[in-house]
């Protein structure tokens, strides 16, 4: 079958479009044909060696297709059937998996990342990480799903404890995370305030149904938020850009308000003074994919219209050198989606 693997880390030019051996199925494993692998920001960072994984390793998150095998041990699928994958990996018999905390297993990954991903013809994967999918979501669609809407949903119902009609800071509108939480939160009826890069991006925010929209290259964020809300600060920031925006994040906030923050895309390291932690009794969270209860329980409203995939555009898996180039340039606004 073809694949695109990595065998050294790098830029766009160390993936290797190639032939690789199909997967042997187990008898407690579904075999997978692959329509469609959704692109994250992860898949630019283990490109590039951060974190380092073994090699030669296959990158992609975000799968959905169709189910062409099935081992003897698995019931409740068919051959055809049109699916997703929770884009996560994790043990299933742990102390953690068992209470429905995954994310919070010691073998707990995201596909493409320590374990091969989805950015190949075929994948033989456990049966509990198949979800049949509805005919009204086509596959580059089901794709753009699982990862950026579990990671939203964990991130501001999970962590942060969302509450109908708080204002809430969503960074960076343009990314798979900022477009799911524009959603989420206008879901639970919030008043929402995003950012993005240009006018173009802004007003695709706003059709998200973001309420307010700042261009974080021209306004300063946390002036902008002061504006709106009449100096009073939001009640929760979703973070994930890192200390390119940190700060402006945490002044954003009000007394008591929350940061939570799943990301780190402009570097790992950021600072904050204590005394204005303690005084203004912030709350940081830290926030890492989610569980497959929260998977399951998104996925009921993507399924029924209540929240939308954006799909930006697609490449065949073969040209995945010219999708890198164009995600590293940021100009989606949308998830980029591979074809094999």
């Amino acid at each position: 079958m073809k694949a695109v693997r990595i065998r050294e880390t790098g830029g766009p030019e160390v993936l290797r479009y190639e032939d690789i051996p199909e997967p042997q199925l187990r008898k407690d494993q579904v075999l997978i044909h692959v329509k469609a692998c959704a692109m994250n920001h992860l898949d630019l960072w283990v490109r590039k060696g951060i974190p380092k994984v073994p090699l030669p390793h296959i990158l992609g998150s975000d799968v959905a297709g169709e189910i062409v095998g099935i081992g003897e041990y698995v019931s409740g699928l068919t051959i055809g059937q049109r699916v997703l994958l929770a884009p996560m990996h994790f043990c299933n018999h742990c102390e953690k998996c068992t209470a429905g905390l995954q994310n919070q297993c010691r073998e707990f990954t995201v596909l493409g990342n320590a374990v091969d991903g989805g950015n190949c013809e075929l994948m033989a994967v456990p049966a509990v990480s198949v979800i049949p999918i509805p005919e009204t979501l086509d596959f580059n669609q089901a794709a753009s799903v699982p990862l950026v809407f579990t990671t939203g949903w964990h991130m501001l119902v999970g962590r942060a404890g969302i509450r109908p009609g708080q204002m809430v800071l969503v960074l960076g509108a343009n990314s798979g995370v900022g477009m799911a939480g524009i959603q989420i939160a206008k879901f639970f009826h919030c008043t929402v305030i995003a950012t993005a890069g240009d006018d173009r991006k802004t007003e695709r925010a706003r059709e998200l149904g973001a309420d307010f929209v700042i261009n974080h290259y021209q306004q300063k964020i946390s002036e902008e938020v002061r504006k709106i809300t009449n100096k009073g600060g939001v009640d929760i920031v979703m973070e994930h850009v890192g200390p390119a925006t940190w700060d402006e994040s945490v002044r954003s906030l009000k007394p008591g308000g929350t940061l939570v923050t799943c990301g780190a895309t402009t570097g790992p390291q950021a600072n904050i003074d204590l005394r204005f932690l303690f005084s203004r009794q912030l709350s940081l969270l830290g926030s890492y994919m989610g569980t497959m209860g929260e998977l399951h329980e998104v996925l009921k409203h993507v399924f029924r219209g209540k929240l939308k995939p954006v799909v930006d555009r697609t490449f065949p898996l073969s040209e995945a050198r010219a999708a890198h180039e164009y995600m590293e340039r940021s100009q989606m606004f949308g998830k980029i989606v591979l074809n094999p």
